[in-house]
């Protein structure tokens, strides 16, 4: 009998400690979870512009946005498949059959070659002012009208493949700072309309990112002050051909990373 407040005061500690021991070694329903990430998209995610490239031709770097991402969040599963010159087409024959109901995750950035911003900028860097005007006003129009629905089938297709998805639409940057640039560089009206044009890309994106119940990340106030003819960019200019208007590795870790990171905490 007098030694049973000490067997009282025992089990109480033992008990103490086996919830104790319990918590450490079961993770929580949080912690638990499996974020299953599939990374669709174009060059804007593949990581053109940043190098060096995996065998698969579509010119994937692991110093992308989204390897980066999935790195540093420990991700369950990872699977990339965006592709250098992917336009929605692509993206709804050849990458969301990497979706599915476990899938958790997906991040996209499509729609730039849809509206034929190669051309576009091509036109601007080696054409006339007028030619580049053209071009920039035939593209704006293109992302008002034909790529809007271009956009909505192809989110409508990513919702379909993976229900149980979180999808973040991140948008492009802006490409050019419009102070003084060179003799060499396009002139400040090129570079503003050009901009102007990655304005019109980003609402249009935006919006139906909405509509689809997407998060949209944007990244033209994370590349502000970086662009071609700043101090310090982190978009390459014309000195690779494949590179050339991407951004570099500093332009993916710095720019979009930050972006994407703002939307999932």
């Amino acid at each position: 009998m007098p030694h049973r407040p000490l067997a009282r005061a025992l089990a109480a500690l033992v008990a103490l400690f086996t919830a104790a021991l319990g918590a450490v070694l079961v993770p929580s329903t949080a912690q638990a979870a499996a974020v299953n990430y599939v990374a669709l998209g174009d060059s804007y995610s593949s990581g053109v512009g940043a190098g060096p490239y995996d065998l698969s031709g579509c010119l994937r770097s692991q110093k992308s946005y989204a390897p980066l991402w999935a790195a540093a969040h420990g991700v369950t599963s990872f699977n990339f498949r965006a592709c250098g010159g992917a336009v929605t087409a692509d993206v709804l024959n050849d990458q969301v059959s990497a979706l599915s109901a476990s899938t958790t995750l997906v991040t996209i950035t499509i729609g730039g070659n849809d509206a034929g911003f190669v051309n576009v900028i091509t036109s601007c860097r080696f054409g006339s002012t007028s030619s580049c005007t053209n071009a920039v006003n035939t593209a704006k129009a293109f992302a008002t009208s034909t790529l809007a629905g271009r956009l909505d089938a192809t989110y409508a297709a990513i919702r379909n493949r993976a229900p149980n998805a979180r999808l973040i639409v991140l948008g492009y940057p802006r490409l050019f700072e419009t102070s003084s640039c060179g003799w060499l560089a396009m002139s400040t009206y090129k570079r503003t309309i050009l901009n102007e044009a990655a304005d019109v890309l980003a609402s249009v994106t935006a919006s139906r990112a909405r509509a689809a119940g997407a998060t949209f990340a944007d990244t033209r106030s994370t590349f502000d002050g970086h662009g071609v003819c700043a101090g310090d960019p982190w978009i390459n200019d014309i000195s690779g051909i494949i590179e050339a208007y991407h951004p570099d590795a500093d332009g993916y870790r710095y720019g979009y990373l930050p972006a994407l990171n703002a939307v999932t905490g």
